[in-house]
């Protein structure tokens, strides 16, 4: 009796500790099909952060809700997925994707003291850039 006492006692821990090892990061081909033809906003510590457009073959296009926008495009490396911006072209910016019953986290360079965003909603309409010197 107290050897499945044991085996079950076992199979309680470590079936409880699932939920903290079971989200995986999202791979390129993951992050893809969830990002693909979406305009998603994007919060860091409740407020507002950004919105970053997702266009076909990994082009994209980011705003920090100003009017400004930058093209870009984004690759896989490991369990990163980096973007590269028109502004920035050598300085990838690389993030941590995981998928979550409320939306996508991302975390940059996987670092716990770094920027966490949180997906907040998915915009039915284009994204606004005002383009450049646009005004008197």
């Amino acid at each position: 009796m107290r050897p499945i006492l044991s085996t079950l006692a076992a199979t309680a821990a470590f079936v409880m500790a699932l939920p903290a090892q079971a989200a995986e990061p999202m791979s390129g081909a993951e992050f893809d099909a969830y990002t693909q033809g979406r305009t998603l906003y994007y919060n860091n510590h409740g407020q507002a952060y950004g919105v970053e457009e997702y266009l076909p073959g990994n082009r994209v296009r980011w705003s920090f809700l100003d009017g400004q926008c930058k093209e870009g495009t984004w690759y896989e490396q490991g369990r990163f997925i980096c973007f590269l911006y028109e502004d920035q072209p050598g300085a990838p910016q690389c993030w941590t994707f995981w998928e979550e019953p409320g939306g996508m986290r991302a975390l940059f360079e996987d670092d716990p003291a770094g920027t966490e965003l949180y997906e907040v909603t998915d915009a039915d309409e284009p994204m606004l850039c005002l383009g450049p010197d646009v005004g008197v």
